[in-house]
This record gives structure tokens, sequence and C-alpha cells, in this order.
């Protein structure tokens, strides 16, 4: 009876040497998501909360902050789309940078707010879901800030870390916007 293993003197492929370069990113916003995930577990929350003239109170102050969040990521997600197409609009590129970083500047005093008053909660699925996707939001935003950056990038990274950080604003709007709006109402 015959062995159907590799002969020996073959040797495995070589390392990507890319593997390197997307591993850095990745592990920093890994690290970014688990450090507020601890932070946001160990800290004693003070249920102090955060309002502006004009809200009836911080509750939709986060909520129509993380919605207007939201928006843009839609906006963000239409203008890679179109990006990746090829389309050679001179104002998209200004436009897909813009939003992002305006959606992301209106979701941080969230996050202070939910770190410092709320802390990361597990007292019901709804809320658990919400904590897990604030803290994969800020780890694959982070992600894809560093890997904008380096050259040598797969093709692929981009469009995967920006599909996860969308895809966690929106679980974070869903968890917390829209059911303040379905269950409170849709006021200010």
């Amino acid at each position: 009876m015959t062995s159907m293993s590799a002969p020996e003197h073959e040797s495995p492929p070589p390392p990507d040497p890319r593997a390197g370069a997307v591993l850095a990113p990745v592990l920093l916003g890994c690290g970014v998501a688990v450090a507020l995930g601890v932070y946001g577990s160990l800290h004693e929350p003070t249920g102090f909360s955060i309002n502006l003239s004009g809200f009836s109170s911080g509750l939709y102050v986060k909520s129509w902050l993380v919605t207007l969040a939201a928006l843009l990521a839609v906006s963000q997600l239409v203008s890679a789309r179109m990006l990746y197409t090829g389309a050679t609009m001179s104002w998209l590129p200004g436009l897909h940078r813009w939003s992002g970083r305006i959606a992301v500047l209106l979701t941080v005093p969230v996050l202070v707010h939910c770190l410092y008053a709320l802390g990361f909660e597990t007292y019901s699925p709804r809320v658990l879901i919400h904590s897990l996707a604030g803290c994969v939001f800020y780890g694959a935003f982070v992600t894809k800030m560093l890997s904008l950056s380096r050259r040598g990038m797969p093709a692929w990274l981009l469009p995967v870390t920006g599909g996860l950080t969308f895809t966690a604003l929106i679980v974070l709007w869903l968890t917390s916007a829209l059911w303040v709006f379905g269950t409170q109402g849709l006021h200010f």
C-alpha cells in the first residue's frame, strides 16, 4: 500500500509578504475593540447623561446623532460602490472621505457617553448586541484607517473593513435609535 503524501523534497509555499502588513492594522483594531469592551465592563457607570438644548433628553441626543451618522454611512456605501465601479466625478472622493469623517465624529460624543455613563451592558440581547457592535465599529474603523495609509495592502482589505464598519454602525442604529424611536416616539 502506497502513501498519498507529498514527496519529502517539496517545501511549503512561502508566506505571503502582505500578511504581515495586514496583520498589524487588524491586531490594532482588535486591540481597540477589546480595550473598549474591557473598559466599559470594568468602569463603574456614572449614569450622567449628555444633553443638548432643543432635545428632550440625552437619549434623543444620542439617537439623532447616530441616525445622522447612519445616513452618512449609507452615503459612504453608495459613494464607495461608485468609486469601485469607476465613476469619474471629481467630487466623489471628497464626498466619500468627508461623509465618513463626519459620521465618525458624530459618534464620538455617543461613545464617550455610553462608555462613561452606561458601560458595557449585557442585561438583554439587544443591549449586549449594541455593546458588542460599538466595540466592533471602532475596532473596524481603526483597522480601516490604518490600512489606508499603508502601501501594498490587498485590494479586498478596504472593502471588508469598510463593510464591517458600515454593518456595525447600522447594527448600532438598529439597537439604539430605531429602538428608541419605536418605543418612545419619533421626536427631539
